[in-house]
């Protein structure tokens, strides 16, 4: 039987190495604790720290902890587990995170970067089948022409979405790729084009050079296109994610995120840092290899998820 599952039931199945090292540690220093003295936070420091949070993020939660501690004597295991995740979820507070507003222009011009790895080419195949499972008319373009087998891995996850695809010899210019998917997704009368650009190391300044190339085609051609540059990081490459991250941000105005491979790591801490430092929103997380293993961002479900 076909069981379908919340979004708090999957976050918390596809976190559960996060949860193991990250909240089963919490849980063991707070339930041996007699409120928060200076022992307790210190070993509660630590955990954040081991979850590749941030040094910049637990600093924030442990000064808040600390001025918490100060105006109580005692605080039971539920009430700072209750106050950590009050300042978790403040952390991510400051930015609108969730599903980008493909409603609001058609096409909906969606640019996907990253480094080779991250899982790119698989995320755009599972948005696909996000925006058909939501009824939307989808077009893929195959703009990534550096990469040796990078269209057929496009072409096997679109035929699972069950949308077209575009694309030109292995070598063309991504660029004029990119302009003729545009001018298919217009005349096709297509609700979102999500076009794959070459996965690149953020050292590497000639790919960077080419990536702006293609935003600056689509503009030209669409005011305000492309409407969303995504840009997705591996939860399992940590803090340097956030360095990818930022050099890409010079090529592209970066807009959102989708951090991948959540399921695979046990530093999920890495979703506040990012958040953080970059300042930008999550727009979806990978909890898994399937197609329907992509899901819009939510803080407190995520929170939640973390310490059920």
């Amino acid at each position: 039987m076909y069981v379908v599952l919340s979004l708090l039931q999957k976050l918390s199945t596809g976190l559960q190495k996060t949860k193991s090292s990250l909240v089963e540690g919490i849980h063991r220093v707070v339930n041996k604790a007699r409120g928060l003295d200076e022992e307790t936070l210190e070993s509660l420091e630590e955990q954040l720290l081991l979850s590749d949070m941030g040094w910049e993020t637990v600093e924030q939660i442990m000064e808040q902890l600390r001025r918490r501690a100060s105006a109580s004597d005692a605080l039971s295991a539920e009430e700072i587990l209750r106050i950590l995740k009050q300042e978790l979820n403040e952390e991510l507070r400051g930015v609108a995170h969730g599903p980008l507003p493909i409603e609001t222009a058609k096409p909906y011009i969606i640019s996907v970067v990253g480094v080779n790895g991250a899982g790119k080419t698989t995320t755009i195949g599972k948005l696909a089948h996000l925006f058909s499972m939501q009824e939307r008319k989808v077009l893929v373009a195959a703009a990534d022409t550096f990469r040796a087998a990078a269209v057929e891995q496009l072409d096997v996850w679109r035929h699972r979405a069950g949308v077209d695809i575009i694309h030109a010899q292995p070598g063309a210019d991504p660029a004029a790729v990119a302009f003729d998917a545009l001018k298919a997704a217009m005349s096709r009368q297509v609700d979102v084009l999500l076009i794959d650009t070459a996965g690149r190391l953020h050292t590497k300044g000639n790919l960077m050079a080419e990536l702006a190339k293609v935003n600056k085609v689509l503009e030209r051609q669409c005011a305000g296109a492309p409407h969303a540059v995504l840009l997705v990081i591996d939860a399992g490459t940590g803090q340097n994610g956030l360095i990818q991250a930022k050099e890409f941000s010079k090529a592209a105005p970066i807009n959102g995120l989708v951090i991948t491979k959540l399921d695979g790591t046990a530093k999920g801490g890495i979703v506040f840092s990012i958040v953080r430092q970059l300042n930008l929103p999550i727009c979806y997380i990978g909890l898994g290899e399937k197609i329907d293993d992509l899901e819009p961002f939510e803080p407190e479900t995520f929170i939640e998820a973390l310490f059920q």
